[in-house]
């Protein structure tokens, strides 16, 4: 028999005889070498004689179960804070939950509520995190049933005015909710839409239909026209639109000009600098003023 068993066992067979012995209460078992278990562990005060343990190697059994790692540091260049693993609140009506707390500052760190659905928090093989799902393609996988969302909450706690916002996407649109202001939708985007429909470059230059705006705005189409529309809400079937007319697309081609939908050119500069102004009752093409300044009527 191995030495390391034998003086186990005497040390076990001698701390019996000594608690036979005194009688009053149980001591402390104390061994100076390793110690081997050849079967499972339970440690508690309500493990039973007899003790069915199924695949479990440790069971702890009892009715406040805690873990805790004390670390006995005492020179200051080492780390001495202690962890503690809790399971379950201790308090009458309290939580389910595992939790680990930072027993220094009696804080807990991480927090999991019994009853969490499957995946809640998955880490997999490359790294990537998956909230709902066990299958991330992502760095950061977040899969919901209903318009996965993530919330930027400001809490006060720092003396900032409080201000939630949350960033979310569903089949309608992916948009940014002002929570804190009546969940207004002050930014979004439509499913399908195309590929630098907005770009912001490094210089600060906006690109509507470009990444690469040479301009403060640059906007690009390659639709038959490219404008801008300017609309009042309340005036249904009113706008205005500044336009760049396609060349070789009838009257106007090529040319600079401002529309009123449904009205007719209303203003337009040429490619050769002459400016109309269409819509005059008595020209009926308008005033043009040449690029020395001329202006003459267009009957």
């Amino acid at each position: 028999m191995d030495a390391k068993w034998i003086r186990t066992a005497s040390a076990a067979v001698l701390g019996g005889a000594a608690m036979t012995l005194t009688g009053a209460a149980y001591a402390d078992q104390v061994f100076l070498d390793d110690v081997i278990v050849d079967g499972s562990l339970c440690v508690g005060q309500d493990c039973a004689n007899g003790e069915s343990f199924g695949f479990d190697t440790l069971r702890l059994k009892e009715n406040n179960l805690r873990i805790h790692f004390q670390d006995t540091s005492n020179t200051a260049s080492f780390p001495t804070t202690d962890w503690r693993i809790i399971i379950n609140s201790s308090d009458n009506g309290g939580g389910s939950f595992f939790a680990v707390q930072d027993s220094d500052a009696g804080r807990n760190i991480f927090h999991i509520e019994a009853s969490a659905p499957t995946n809640s928090l998955y880490v997999d093989d490359g790294g990537r995190i998956g909230l709902g799902t066990s299958t991330p393609v992502v760095q950061l996988h977040v899969l919901d049933g209903n318009t996965p969302t993530l919330r930027l909450d400001q809490d006060g706690s720092s003396g900032f005015t409080p201000q939630i916002w949350d960033v979310a996407g569903n089949e309608a649109n992916f948009f940014i909710r002002d929570a804190t202001n009546g969940s207004r939708l002050p930014f979004k985007i439509k499913p399908g839409a195309p590929s630098d429909a907005l770009v912001i470059a490094a210089n600060g230059n906006i690109g509507v239909g470009t990444d690469s705006p040479l301009g403060n705005m640059h906007m690009r189409s390659d639709g038959s026209a490219r404008q801008m529309m300017v609309m009042e809400q309340t005036t249904a079937g009113t706008a205005w639109l500044i336009q760049n007319f396609e060349t070789g697309a009838g009257e106007g081609a090529g040319n600079f000009g401002v529309n009123l939908s449904g009205g007719g050119n209303k203003f337009r500069i040429d490619q050769s600098g002459n400016v109309y102004f269409p819509d005059l009752s008595d020209c009926t093409n308008g005033i043009r003023s040449d690029s020395n300044g001329m202006l003459s009527c267009i009957p």
